[in-house]
């Protein structure tokens, strides 16, 4: 379909992408307007940046990464979110333009990795994951399997039902199990609701099967890459003066969601009332008994360093599967066979 070299292509709109992707990343947080102002600016001298501060990659590179109007430093995170995102769309455009010839797959793949990489970013960094871009996948995911059906392509169903359907029950299944059986056998938080419906998210685009293999990538990089985390990031644990140490203090104030909460969030996310509730907040919070939007600047998240999201390698999982899904599917398909009777 493409030549082999226009994955460089990909890379370039992804690298301009991702420099949007880090307007939604600062301000779906803090409930700023993606729109408005139109124009973005520095967090810090809220100057207006031009065209010399907006170019993708280039921009934090010849600036030394500081503002060019007061000088202050500006995160690396601007400049790795376009890096990331140009690799991505790079290997997306590879797989489906190059070795493939599916450029709706193609498209819908690369929006939803790139509300992946917001999750990712968010997630790190507060903790949340905003339900716009749950919301966002779940509807990318809806349009594709409508694109099959009106194409009248196999693939459009799977189990006898819409294959986006299948992933979501899946997706939501597999990961509110977890709270769910995590609360009543241990009396704890297994799983974030956020993770809950990000998993919904990514089975309504990739489907059932290639959500479980990203599940289970997701796993192996949350096992290895959190002790990495833990270790490299850890502070010496802090004494009170009645001799309580501050993990001990922050379990005395811990209290785990009820059960009758899990229960009822997870009938709202099966219906996708959260979803709804973006639209009419008021049914939002009479159902969650919490309102759809919070800025981070409006409420207190007291992070230990031993704290570990799982969004992040939920949405690493997910992305592997998406770049590299033809090849995880085949691996599957070949230990499948391994134990069918010969």
């Amino acid at each position: 379909m493409f030549p082999d070299w226009t994955w460089v292509v990909g890379f370039f709109i992804g690298a301009a992408i991702g420099s949007f992707l880090n307007v939604v990343i600062y301000r779906t947080p803090r409930c700023l307007s993606i729109y408005n102002p139109a124009h973005s600016f520095c967090p810090k001298c809220r100057a207006s940046l031009g065209p010399a501060d907006l170019m993708p990659l280039f921009s934090w590179l010849l600036s030394r990464g500081k503002c060019r109007h007061c000088s202050a430093p500006v995160s690396s995170r601007y400049f790795w979110v376009e890096m990331v995102t140009g690799a991505i769309w790079a290997g997306i455009w590879y797989q489906y333009m190059i070795v493939g010839q599916d450029w709706v797959r193609a498209i819908a793949y690369a929006l939803a990795a790139s509300a992946l990489i917001v999750c990712i970013f968010t997630d790190l960094e507060f903790f949340i994951i905003p339900d716009q871009v749950n919301a966002f996948l779940v509807f990318v995911g809806i349009g594709l399997n409508s694109y099959w059906y009106f194409s009248a392509m196999p693939q459009a169903f799977t189990w006898g039902i819409p294959t986006a359907l299948a992933g979501y029950l899946v997706g939501m299944g597999v990961l509110w199990g977890i709270t769910f059986l995590g609360r009543i056998a241990f009396g704890k938080d297994a799983m974030g609701h956020g993770d809950i419906k990000l998993a919904r998210g990514i089975g309504a685009v990739i489907g059932p099967i290639p959500a479980l293999i990203s599940f289970a990538i997701a796993v192996v990089l949350g096992a290895v890459l959190g002790i990495v985390q833990v270790l490299a990031f850890r502070h010496p644990t802090s004494v009170g003066g009645n001799g309580e140490t501050s993990a001990e203090v922050e379990d005395e104030d811990y209290e785990p969601e009820s059960i009758g909460s899990i229960l009822k969030s997870g009938v709202g996310y099966l219906l996708s009332f959260d979803i709804v509730g973006l639209f009419v907040p008021k049914f939002y919070e009479k159902w969650f008994g919490e309102p759809p939007f919070v800025s981070v600047e409006d409420e207190e998240y007291p992070i230990g360093s031993t704290m570990i999201p799982f969004g992040p390698y939920l949405a690493l999982g997910a992305i592997a599967a998406v770049v590299f899904q033809s090849q995880l599917l085949g691996v599957v398909d070949a230990y499948l066979r391994s134990f069918a009777p010969s």
